[in-house]
């Protein structure tokens, strides 16, 4: 087992990489790549920048340069649920992107056209790790499992976020979690995505999101260390 963690920021994945041993460390497409151990598992931890084309751009360096088996997607999001609030855990039960748009040719909302999936789904198997991993690492905090939704926006407004709402079913939103979930399944990985909640993804963001991003992401980079050392 070889797993492969991903953060878009670095704020999202510096905590993981100081707890890690590191064995070598690579660049490609001007992406750090730190391979070693956190704990007894052997991981590579990247940060894959913002946004969508870079996060699919990160798994397939993953595959192709260290065969990983899994992949974990790691950072924040802004809620979609109103019994979601900040400092709160989602874990993918699957990712959808938000700003795709062939319904014109017959496709739903959100569904690549050519693909023969609409959500890409995320793995039961570190679903339930993850899971469990909040239980031990962050027992006094809500975790919620529910789909991801991605695009190349960081929502940041009431009517986009009821928008979003209306037309799909996620749990929160981000920018990367959807393509790294595509790319994973179009490799035959297993993955999940935790994240940890910094926003609710309105106006409220300009006064939360500085105040709580740093600390949403280091508590999200805990349960992901606990999940790992533990596998």
């Amino acid at each position: 087992m070889k797993i492969g963690i991903i953060g878009a920021m670095d704020v999202e994945v510096a905590s993981l990489k100081e707890k890690m041993v590191i064995s070598r460390t690579e660049t490609y497409a001007n992406m750090t790549f730190c391979e070693g151990t956190l704990g007894k598992t052997s991981v590579v931890i990247v940060k894959s920048g913002i946004c969508k084309v870079n996060a699919a751009m990160c798994v397939q360096l993953l595959v192709d340069h260290f065969e990983v088996t899994h992949i974990i997607n790691t950072g924040v999001a802004g809620s979609l649920d109103n019994a979601i609030n900040i400092g709160d855990i989602v874990v993918s039960t699957d990712a959808q992107y938000h700003d795709v748009n062939a319904t014109v040719f017959g496709y739903q909302k959100g569904e690549v056209p050519q693909m023969g999936i609409v959500a890409f789904p995320a793995d039961p198997s570190l679903r339930a790790a993850a899971v469990r991993a909040v239980g031990h690492a962050a027992p006094d905090v809500a975790v919620f499992e529910g789909q991801v939704l991605s695009g190349d926006q960081f929502i940041s407004t009431r009517a986009r976020k009821e928008e979003l709402m209306r037309d799909f079913h996620g749990k929160c939103t981000e920018m990367e979690g959807a393509a790294i979930a595509q790319a994973s399944y179009a490799n035959k990985i297993p993955y999940v995505i935790i994240r940890a909640i910094s926003d609710k993804a309105d106006e409220s963001v300009e006064e939360s999101y500085d105040a709580f991003e740093a600390k949403a992401a280091v508590h999200c980079a805990n349960i992901v260390e606990y999940m790992v050392s533990h596998m």
